[in-house]
């Protein structure tokens, strides 16, 4: 399946794709998709309904953030061999932990606006892990039991902030309008090995990032089962797991976003984001 949420913002209501991608409305059958709905057995419920029995959503409308009330955005930091190497960073022996403010959220297509005093913002196209249900020190080999599915983030990050003004990386990675994602959540049995996906960013048209998730230096498994031994997962839970290189940071000149830049990112199976690039103010 492929649920999603649209509307305005903060009015979003929850929808489907049916089989040939049109947009149906779930609201008559749940008020939301909220992190109660991740389970393997509301999923279930889920899947027993005929997507073309439900109503249609006519026109474009806006697509938020595909789950609703997410508590964390646990973040994987130098997670692909090729992007390690363009940052000059040595392979990490363990994955590099950081966090992301869940006011950061916003839908896939909603505008990013540098924040006052932005002079190095950056685009990171990642691979998002949705927890489904409750990990609390899990093994590896049951670690993707545990995940409802997939999505694409755009880890969006000011590097003077995460890299020049000390201490940890939160700060140049938790701006407002620096989560986008979706367009949808692609439930796990629609994506057998999540180590087999293309990612690709495009900045003002121009492809930046084109890498695959089987670059990654810890997989996903491992991914939930670290985390899962230093903090509980909780249902509706977001992992970024991490982008290939072709970051701004690592090209030679860097080259940061500015306004009026436009991005572009699309992951296999997972659907494409398109946000505009402005200031704030």
């Amino acid at each position: 399946m492929k649920l999603l949420r649209y509307g305005p913002k903060g009015k979003e209501k929850p929808g489907v794709l049916d089989r040939n991608g049109n947009l149906r409305d779930l609201s008559g059958v749940l008020a939301d998709i909220t992190p109660d709905q991740l389970s393997p057995a509301s999923l279930d419920r889920l899947r027993k309904l005929d997507p073309a029995s439900l109503p249609p959503v006519t026109g474009t409308p806006r697509l938020g953030v595909p789950i609703a009330n997410i508590g964390k955005l646990v973040c994987i930091g130098l997670n692909y061999h090729d992007h390690a190497n363009e940052t000059g960073n040595p392979i990490p022996k363990e994955p590099v932990v950081f966090m992301k403010a869940t006011s950061s959220l916003t839908g896939p297509n909603d505008d990013v606006i540098l924040p006052k005093a932005a002079t190095k913002g950056d685009w990171e196209c990642e691979l998002g892990i949705v927890i489904g249900s409750t990990a609390q020190y899990v093994a590896e080999h049951d670690a993707l039991k545990h995940v409802a599915g997939y999505c694409v983030v755009n880890d969006v990050s000011e590097r003077a902030f995460q890299m020049e003004r000390g201490g940890q990386w939160t700060k140049g990675k938790s701006c407002d309008s620096f989560a986008p994602v979706g367009p949808w959540l692609v439930t796990a049995d629609e994506i057998p090995d999540p180590q087999a996906l293309d990612l690709v960013c495009e900045v003002s048209g121009q492809v930046m990032q084109k890498g695959t998730t089987r670059n990654m230096i810890f997989n996903c498994a491992k991914i939930v089962s670290y985390l899962s031994h230093f903090m509980t997962l909780s249902p509706g839970d977001v992992i970024p797991t991490g982008t290939p290189a072709g970051v701004g940071l690592g090209m030679k000149p860097p080259r940061f976003l500015k306004p009026g830049d436009t991005m572009r990112l699309t992951i296999s199976g997972l659907g494409e984001q398109r946000q505009r690039v402005l200031a704030y103010g």
